[in-house]
C-alpha cells in the first residue's frame, strides 16, 4: 500500500511531539526503571532479568523509560534488551518513539545495519511516511545530546527506495522538514537511478528540480543519470546541453557518460554526431569500450548503413576489444530488420569462426528474419543448427516458425508446431495466438478461428487489439458484417479502445455492401471517440457511393477529404471517373480527369482503361481510340482489360476486323488474352456471319487452356442455328450440357431451329431429357409448330402442361392457339380461349384481334367484328 506524507506545519510538528515525549517518558515506576538499569550494567543481565519479577511488570511505558534512561549506554545491549522485552511480552511492538530512539542510537554508533533493520520495521508498520519522519524528527528535538548528521534521514529515504516505495521516498526527499537536511550524494543518485529505471519520469524531474534548488554538489554519476533521462524521453538537445554544462562546471565525463550520450545520439538518429563524440572521447584520453562500439553499430544499423556498422565492428576488433554475442546480435538484428537476412547469416558464421558461442537469442533473431521474409528453407537450416548445437528451442523459437508457416498459409504445419510447443510445456503467448488467428483469417478459415479463440481464452489469455482488428477485418472482407459488428462490440466491452483501422475495416465492408447509412453511423461513432478519419475511410465512402450510383454523395466525401489535407492519389480519382462512366456521364468523367491532371497526379493504366471502357460502352469508339493513343504516347503499357474494352466496343459496332487487329496487338505485346477477349471476338465473328473464324478462335481458346464460358457457347450455338447447321448445333448443346453451361436460352435457341426444320421428335426429346426446366418460350415454340401442323390436341396438351407448371401463357401463346383453332374451324374453342385470355388480364395485340375478327366474320357476326376493328383503332394498334 502506498504511504503518503501528510503535510503538517512545523510548529504543530514541534509542539505535538514535544508533548508526546515529555509525558510518555515519565509514566513508568521510577523504582522499576532503576532496578532494570542496574541489572543492565551486569554481564549476565538477561539471566538476572529472567529470574526477577521484572517480566511481570513489563509494558511499553516501562521499556520506553528504560531506553531513555540508558541512552548513553551500549546501544547493542539496549537493542538486545528491546528484543528481550518483545519476547517476554509475546508481541512484536510498533512504538515509533522507541524505534526512533533505537535507530538514532545505532546510527550514532555507526551500527548502520541494525539501524536499517529497525527502519524497515518502522516503514512496514506505519500508516504514512510522515508518521515515521515525525517520530525521528521529534527525537532529535527532545534529546539535545543527539547531533543530527542526516544519516538517519538518508537511511529512511533509502529504506523506502529499496522497498520499491518510490513515491514515498520522493515525498520525503522534497518535503520541507523545518530543519536542515541535505540528503547524501549517494541517496540522491540512487533515487534518481531507481526513478529512471522505473520510468517514473515525473518524479525524476521533481527530485532533480529539488536538487538544483538545494544547490547540492553533483558528481559524474549524477550528471550521467540526468543526461540519460533526457535522451530516454527524446529530449536530445537538453541532454547535450547538460553534457556541456557538466564540463563547464569542472566535472569531467567518464567513459560511461560518453557511452550514454553516444547511445542517446544513435537512438535519435544523430549517428554522425555520435562518431564525432567518440573521436573527442579518444582525444580526451578516454578509451572507448565495447558499449561505445555496440551503440555505434546500433545507430548505423538503424539508419541502414550496414557497411559502416561492419567497419565499426572491424575497428572494435582492431582495438583488441572482446567480440561478444551482444555486439554481433546488434549487427545481425539490424540486417534482419532491413530484410538482408542472407548477410545476417554470413555475419553469424563470422561470429562462429571467431570462436564465439552462439546463443538462442541470435538464432531466434535469424529465425524471425527468415520466417518474416518467407524463406522457410533457411529457417529450417537454422532449426537444424540449433538442434546440432544442443540448444533447446523456447516459445519465441516456435512462435517465429508458426508465423513463417502462417505467412505461407500453411496452417497444417503451423498447428503441428503449436501442438509440439504445448507438449514441451511451452505456453503459447497472446502473440502466438495472434499469429495463428491472423493466418486463419488470411486463409478465410473463420470457422477454426473461433476454436482457437476459445482455447486462448480458456488458457486465461485475453485477445488484444491486434486480434480483434484482424477478426473485424476478416469478417468484413467475407461480408459477414454482423459478426464483424459483434467483434467490435466485444472489443469495447473488454475496454480495448478500437483504433481507426478497426473502424475502417467495418466501414469498408459496409460500403462494399452498399450499406452506406450504417457505414455513416460507424463514422459518427468513430468521430465521437476522438478518432480522425484517414484516407482509407474517405476512400471507402467514395467507392461505396460510386458503386451505388450516388455520385453527388461521393463528391461530397471526396471534397471533405481534400479539405482535411489528406493524401489523395490516382486510385481515388479513378474510382470517381469509373462511377461517372457507369452512370453514362462521360462529360463529368473527363472533368474529373482534367482536375486530376491539374493537381499534378499522373494517371496510370487503370485510369485510362476506365475512361476507354466508359467511352466504348457508350459506343464513342473514336474518342476511345484517341485516349488509347494518349496512353501509348505516355509510355504506359495497356493491359488485357484495356484491350478487352476496345474489342468489345468494336465487336458491338460490327467492326470485327478492327477488333481482330487489336487482338493481334495483345499477342505482339506479350500479353495473354483471357476468356473475355476470346468471348467478345467469337461473339463478334458469329454476329458478322464468319462462323469459320469463330470456331478457329474457339479451338485456340481451348489450346490456351481457357475454358469457354456460356457466352461463347451461346454465340456459336445461335450462329449455327441461324445458318441451320443442326449437327454442329446439337454437338455444341451436348457439350454445354456436360459442362453445366446449358441454359434455357440455349435450349430455346436449339428448339426453335429444330421446329423450323420440322424436327419435332428431336425437339420433344430434348424436352424429355429434363436437365433444363422449360419456360413459357419453350412451350410457345412447340405449340406454334403443332398449331401449324393442325395438331391441336398436342398443342392443347402442351398448353395444359404449361399451366400445370405455373408458367403464364403470353399473348403470343394465346394468339397461336386462336389461329390454330380458327384454321381448323373450331370457332367455339376460339371464343372460349379469348374469354380466358381477357379474364386472366393478358392484353391482346393486333394479331390477336385479327384472329378474332376473322373468326367473327366467318361466323357472320359482323357486329362483334366491327367492334374489335374500332377497338384496334382506339388503342392505336
Amino acid at each position: 500500500m502506498r504511504r503518503l506524507i501528510t503535510r503538517a506545519p512545523s510548529h504543530v510538528l514541534k509542539t505535538r511531539n514535544k508533548r508526546h515525549f515529555s509525558s510518555q517518558a515519565q509514566i513508568a515506576e521510577p523504582d522499576t526503571v532503576r532496578e532494570i538499569t542496574k541489572i543492565l550494567s551486569q554481564k549476565n543481565w538477561q539471566q538476572l532479568l529472567d529470574s526477577s519479577d521484572v517480566p511481570n511488570k513489563l509494558n511499553l511505558d516501562l521499556v520506553r523509560s528504560v531506553l531513555h534512561q540508558n541512552r548513553a549506554n551500549d546501544p547493542i545491549r539496549l537493542l538486545s534488551f528491546f528484543f528481550w522485552t518483545e519476547h517476554r511480552m509475546g508481541t512484536r511492538q510498533l512504538d515509533l518513539n522507541i524505534l526512533s530512539l533505537l535507530v538514532v542510537l545505532l546510527s550514532n554508533s555507526k551500527l548502520y545495519g541494525p539501524a536499517s533493520d529497525i527502519i524497515q520495521r518502522m516503514i512496514n508498520g506505519s500508516k504514512s511516511s510522515f508518521e515515521v519522519l515525525s517520530a525521528i524528527h521529534s527525537l532529535y528535538r527532545e534529546c539535545d545530546e543527539f547531533v543530527y548528521d542526516g544519516v538517519v534521514s538518508n537511511m529512511l529515504i533509502d529504506g523506502y527506495r529499496k522497498m520499491g516505495l518510490l513515491n514515498e521516498a520522493v515525498d520525503l526527499f522534497v518535503y520541507d522538514k523545518g530543519f536542515v537536511f541535505v540528503p547524501s550524494i549517494f541517496s540522491r543518485n540512487a533515487l534518481l537511478r531507481d526513478l529512471l529505471k522505473g520510468k517514473k519520469m515525473e518524479m525524476f524531474w521533481k527530485v532533480w528540480s529539488k536538487m538544483n534548488e538545494m544547490k547540492v554538489d553533483l558528481n559524474v554519476y549524477t550528471y550521467t543519470t540526468v543526461i540519460d533521462a533526457h535522451f530516454k524521453v527524446n529530449n536530445v538537445e537538453e541532454g547535450k546541453k547538460v553534457f556541456s554544462e557538466m564540463g563547464e562546471r569542472g566535472c569531467s565525463p567518464n567513459v560511461v557518460t560518453y557511452n550514454v550520450v553516444v547511445g542517446g545520439l544513435c537512438r535519435a538518429g544523430c549517428i554522425d554526431e555520435a562518431i564525432e563524440l567518440k573521436n573527442l572521447m579518444i582525444e580526451k584520453g578516454l578509451v572507448p569500450d565495447s558499449y561505445t562500439y555496440v551503440n555505434l553499430m546500433y545507430g548505423f544499423c538503424a539508419r541502414k548503413r550496414f557497411r559502416d556498422a561492419k567497419l565499426v565492428l572491424l575497428e572494435m576488433t582492431g582495438k583488441g576489444l572482446k567480440l561478444d554475442a551482444m555486439a554481433y546480435n546488434v549487427l545481425i538484428d539490424g540486417m534482419v530488420k532491413q530484410g538482408d537476412v542472407e548477410e545476417a547469416f554470413r555475419v553469424k558464421d563470422e561470429l562462429v569462426a571467431s570462436g564465439n558461442q552462439i546463443d538462442l537469442v541470435i538464432y531466434n533473431t535469424l529465425l524471425n528474419g527468415f520466417c518474416k521474409s518467407g524463406k522457410m528453407e533457411k529457417a529450417r537450416e537454422v532449426i537444424d543448427e540449433i538442434t546440432r548445437m544442443g540448444i533447446e528451442p523456447n516459445a519465441r523459437t516456435y512462435t517465429s516458425l508458426i508465423e513463417g508457416h502462417c505467412r505461407e498459409r500453411n496452417m497444417v504445419s503451423a498447428f503441428v508446431l503449436l501442438n509440439k510447443m504445448k507438449k514441451k510445456n511451452l505456453a503459447p503467448s497472446v502473440f502466438t495466438y495472434s499469429v495463428i488467428i491472423n493466418g486463419l483469417c488470411h486463409c478465410g478459415d473463420l470457422r477454426q478461428v473461433n476454436a482457437i479463440l476459445g482455447e486462448m481464452i480458456m488458457r486465461g489469455l485475453k485477445p488484444n487489439a491486434i486480434i480483434y482488428t484482424n477478426l473485424i477485418s476478416a469478417y468484413s472482407k467475407k461480408n459477414r458484417l454482423e459478426e464483424a459488428r459483434k467483434m467490435l462490440d466485444g472489443m469495447i466491452e473488454e475496454r480495448i479502445a478500437p483504433d481507426v483501422f478497426c473502424y475502417n475495416s467495418l466501414i469498408i465492408g459496409l460500403c462494399k455492401a452498399k450499406r452506406m447509412e450504417e457505414a455513416k453511423n460507424y463514422l459518427a461513432e468513430m468521430l465521437g471517440r476522438g478518432l480522425k478519419p484517414n484516407s482509407y475511410t474517405y476512400r471507402a465512402f467514395v467507392h461505396g457511393y460510386c458503386m451505388a450510383g450516388e455520385m453527388q454523395q461521393a463528391g461530397r466525401f471526396f471534397d471533405e477529404m481534400l479539405d482535411c489535407g489528406l493524401v489523395y492519389d490516382d486510385v481515388i480519382y479513378t474510382t470517381i471517373i469509373d462511377g461517372h462512366c457507369k452512370e453514362g456521364n462521360i462529360a463529368e468523367a473527363f472533368s474529373t480527369f482534367r482536375c486530376m491532371l491539374a493537381r499534378g497526379i499522373l494517371p496510370d493504366v487503370q485510369t485510362y482503361s476506365v475512361l476507354i471502357d466508359g467511352l466504348t460502352k457508350n459506343l464513342k469508339l473514336q474518342e476511345a481510340l484517341k485516349i488509347f493513343s494518349e496512353l501509348l504516347e505516355k509510355g504506359l503499357v495497356p493491359d488485357v482489360y484495356t484491350y478487352n474494352s476496345l474489342i468489345t466496343g468494336f465487336c458491338k459496332k460490327g467492326d470485327v476486323e478492327k477488333a481482330k487487329t487489336l487482338f493481334h496487338s495483345i499477342l505482339e505485346k506479350g500479353l495473354i488474352p483471357d476468356s473475355v477477349t476470346f468471348a467478345m471476338l467469337i461473339d463478334g465473328y458469329c454476329k458478322s456471319g464468319d462462323l469459320t473464324e469463330a470456331f478457329r478462335l474457339f479451338d485456340e481458346m481451348s489450346q490456351r487452356g481457357l475454358p469457354p464460358n456460356s457466352l461463347v457457347y451461346n454465340a456459336l450455338l445461335s450462329r449455327c442455328c441461324r445458318e441451320e447447321k443442326l449437327e454442329q448445333a446439337l454437338e455444341l448443346f451436348q457439350d454445354m450440357m456436360q459442362k453445366g453451361l446449358a441454359s434455357i436460352l440455349s435450349l430455346n435457341t436449339l428448339l426453335e431451329v429444330l421446329c423450323r426444320n420440322d424436327k419435332l421428335l428431336e425437339a420433344h426429346q430434348l424436352l424429355l431429357e429434363g436437365q433444363i426446366m422449360p419456360d413459357h418460350t419453350t412451350y410457345t415454340t412447340l405449340i406454334d409448330q403443332h398449331c401449324k401442323r393442325q395438331n391441336m390436341n398436342k398443342a392443347k396438351q402442351l398448353f395444359s402442361e404449361m399451366k400445370e407448371r405455373n408458367l403464364m401463357p403470353t399473348t403470343k401463346t394465346y394468339t397461336l392457339l386462336l389461329n390454330g383453332y380458327s384454321r381448323m374451324g373450331n370457332r367455339p374453342e376460339v371464343f372460349v380461349l379469348f374469354e380466358e385470355m381477357v379474364a386472366k388480364g393478358i392484353e391482346p395485340d393486333k394479331f390477336t384481334y385479327y384472329a378474332m375478327i376473322d373468326a367473327y366474320c366467318k361466323e357472320g357476326n359482323l357486329k362483334e367484328a366491327l367492334k374489335l376493328k374500332d377497338l384496334i383503332l382506339e388503342k392505336g394498334l
